[in-house]
């Protein structure tokens, strides 16, 4: 499991964070979002640990959900120095959430060149 972040620990951990981040918003009740959880740790493992993998629980970070127009789960956002670069929402199983988690470590690999 990745560390679980709060609206504490969010802006420390994620928007002033020197490497990149990807935020798995989530909830108790959201299957697909506990579905997923295993291809999001592969994915850091495959990007060598270049990116840190965070949860937050939308149901418990409700100004967090707010304040990133959460309005499907799991939402993740893949943030580099602060800034949103990719949101990845809507996607209905592990293959399309994987084609988007090699455009995202594609992009990641060019950005290090």
């Amino acid at each position: 499991m990745f560390p679980s972040l709060d609206e504490n620990s969010f802006d420390s951990m994620v928007l002033e964070s020197t490497q990149p981040v990807l935020v798995h918003f989530w909830a108790p009740w959201c299957g697909l979002c506990r579905f997923i959880e295993p291809t999001l740790q592969k994915f850091q493992q495959d990007c060598d640990r270049r990116i840190t993998l965070v949860g937050v629980n939308a149901d418990e970070s409700l100004r967090l959900a707010s304040q990133h127009r959460l309005t499907v789960l799991p939402t993740l956002l893949f943030f580099d120095r602060g800034r949103v670069i990719h949101r990845l929402e809507g996607f209905r199983g592990r293959d399309e959430l994987q084609a988007a988690l090699d455009e995202i470590r594609n992009s990641l690999a060019l950005s290090s060149r």
